[in-house]
């Protein structure tokens, strides 16, 4: 084959457009190495850069703006036998900063070209990451009050194993690109081009200009000897190759019958440190132990031991395809931070619907039956009042019974913390439940 360009899909850029050229070297360069259009995947995002993966007939893959490293990652990763082309141009590369340093630390193997024409081309010629603060463009005076990023310098020092600077009028750009889409890791150009609809319509800039520019540009160093190791896919697979095969998840079978048919709704409402979400788990495994479909919510702040802990449990015998809960059929309230979270709720609750309560804790308004247990009196610590509440619903047959608290119990902790909790909610129902 001597071209992977699409027949059917001719290239179109303004004239003059430095991305032509750079689309003809790398279509001449891939043909070169004698890659098929099978072997190779072009992945772009938005801009004028964007419009190579349509060019080429090859895989493709077209993206967010800026993001396309990421798609790329996930590309070689999945199908390392792939060449995987990302084409970006400076606008994506200032939106996409934070993936081309990660991609440069993995050191995967991709070939990241970036398009660098000084300006947004697409979208009115406004400044870019690249733009030099003395040029004229679209957006003010905004270019002036930022340092041009030099890309080369920031790849080498974030760990790619390749980086170099081109420029699109080079004799030996062809060259330059094959080398780098052979390199194993993460390789980077950065070829500067004009950009006749915009940039040089304000600022003179031409392929000599842009020669003598990147000769005083400072020279990378020995990052290929500091940045060089081994290829990220590769390397992550020898890893992934030594670990032990991941267990399947633990069947639970139904060893229960549920006290109630349908589905159940529980809300418990308590602060950090309650083992608010705990309660929630067991609830889940006592439904799981009679063959219900459960699934559990949780609410809770970022902070450590302080702020309200919240956690929504539904158990049903049928699939659960929606899992909010605006009218629970039972409310656990034991903490005001709790609470708090969900006023509007307990106040709407119906008089069929149960609420447990610990003692001093101050409720709105609400048609459902109330039941105050007071945990300090029987010397029952915070942190067991979840648990314990979930053993005084069971005690009632309400949404689950004592065989299956019991089943979660024993699925949930090891023999002695089983044996601990069983004797302490036993003794805590005997109390409770006279």
């Amino acid at each position: 084959m001597d071209s992977l360009l699409n027949g059917s899909r001719p290239p179109v850029f303004c004239p003059g457009c430095s991305h032509d050229q750079v689309l003809h070297a790398l279509d001449q360069a891939l043909v070169a190495m004698g890659l098929s259009a099978e072997e190779v995947v072009m992945v772009s995002d938005i801009g004028c850069s964007g419009l190579f993966d349509t060019f080429f007939n090859t895989h493709a893959f077209h993206g967010l703006h800026g993001r396309a490293l990421t798609y790329a990652t996930g590309i070689k990763m999945a199908r390392p036998d792939l060449k995987v082309i990302v084409t970006m141009g400076d606008g994506g590369l200032g939106i996409g900063g934070a993936h081309v340093l990660s991609t440069c630390r993995k050191n995967i193997d991709l070939t990241l070209l970036v398009l660098n024409n000084f300006n947004y081309g697409m979208t009115g010629g406004q400044c870019s990451s690249t733009t030099p603060q003395d040029a004229q463009v679209g957006s003010g005076f905004l270019n002036r009050l930022e340092k041009p990023m030099d890309i080369c310098q920031v790849a080498a020092a974030a760990g790619a194993g390749y980086v170099s600077r081109l420029s699109t009028y080079d004799k030996g750009i062809v060259e330059g690109l094959k080398e780098a889409i052979a390199f194993d890791g993460f390789s980077l150009l950065d070829i500067w081009g004009l950009c006749p609809g915009r940039y040089t319509r304000r600022n003179k800039l031409t392929p000599r200009s842009i020669e003598a520019d990147l000769a005083i540009l400072p020279d990378l160093g020995d990052y290929r000897t500091r940045n060089a190791r081994e290829e990220y896919g590769r390397a992550y697979r020898q890893e992934a190759a030594r670990l032990q095969p991941v267990s399947k998840p633990a069947r639970i079978e139904a060893t229960c019958t549920p006290p109630q048919a349908g589905r159940s709704e529980v809300v418990v409402l308590g602060s950090a440190g309650q083992r608010i979400i705990t309660a929630g788990e067991l609830l889940c495994l006592a439904g799981a132990s009679a063959g219900c479909h459960t699934a559990q919510k949780s609410d809770y702040p970022i902070t450590v031991m302080r702020g309200h802990s919240v956690t929504e449990i539904i158990l049903s015998d049928v699939e659960i395809e929606y899992t909010g809960i605006e009218n629970p059929s039972v409310v656990i309230a034991l903490a005001p931070e709790g609470v708090s979270r969900r006023k509007k709720m307990i106040a709407a609750l119906p008089p069929e619907a149960w609420v447990i309560k610990a003692s001093g804790i101050d409720l709105p308004p609400s048609a459902a039956t109330i039941i105050e247990v007071d945990f300090k009196a029987e010397k029952i610590k915070s942190q067991d009042w979840a648990l314990v509440s979930l053993a005084v619903l069971a005690k009632q047959n309400r949404v689950l019974n004592m065989d299956m608290l019991k089943a979660a119990l024993q699925l949930r902790f090891r023999k002695a913390e089983y044996e601990t909790a069983l004797a302490m909610v036993e003794k805590a129902v005997e109390s409770l439940c006279r």
